[in-house]
């Protein structure tokens, strides 16, 4: 297999430097001396850092998509079981990184949306796309009767995703598992309960 491509490096840097540092701390030299590339090349691919921190938003938010379809598309569970599925395999990522790194949507919201207008829009853009598929998981475990028809299903994701990205952010705080335990057994033993 061959080197990445010095814009593929770029990209791959940027989000271990945006991890690492967030939106306001990292700095293009930061990015470039992670990639160990020369700074005049980032401009070659990149016009501002905000258009490439839009950028490595999308991958992450691609790479995430994947996460939520391999959790919320498996038939072989019932609805409900695919959203705990779900908080599964991000909670796995999440101890590998040694529950100091994050999720890159719910860094950015906090930092970056009060810093630019593109960063905002595409956030909101993203959590409107990102909540889609659970809506339709709600739908199916409300309409399986595992979960109460009370609410409606998108506002019952809003309600999970924003949730769930508070626990993460506790977390990253705590240094450990226990606001992710404690969200999982709240929320599937009252919003979500069978």
């Amino acid at each position: 297999m061959g080197s990445l491509s010095t814009r593929e490096r770029i990209l791959e840097a940027g989000l271990k430097v945006l991890f690492r540092q967030g939106y306001i701390g990292s700095g293009i030299r930061d990015v470039v001396a992670e990639a160990g590339i020369p700074l005049g090349s980032f401009t070659n691919y990149f016009r501002t850092k905000e258009s490439f921190v839009a950028e490595v938003l999308d991958r992450y938010f691609a790479n995430l998509k994947t996460l939520v379809s391999k959790a919320l598309n498996d038939k072989s569970l019932t609805p409900r079981q695919r959203l705990k599925r779900y908080l599964e395999i991000i909670s796995g990522r999440l101890q590998r990184g040694k529950w100091n790194r994050g999720c890159l949507i719910g860094d950015l919201s906090l930092e970056a949306s009060l810093q630019s207008k593109l960063l905002r829009k595409r956030l909101e853009e993203i959590f409107r796309e990102w909540r889609t598929p659970f809506a339709q998981c709600i739908a199916e475990a409300q309409a399986a009767s595992e979960i109460d028809s009370k609410f409606e299903p998108t506002d019952l994701a809003e309600f999970l995703l924003a949730s769930w990205e508070g626990a993460i952010l506790r977390m990253k705080v705590e240094g450990g598992p226990a606001a992710l335990d404690r969200f999982e057994k709240i929320v599937f033993e009252t919003v979500f309960k069978k």
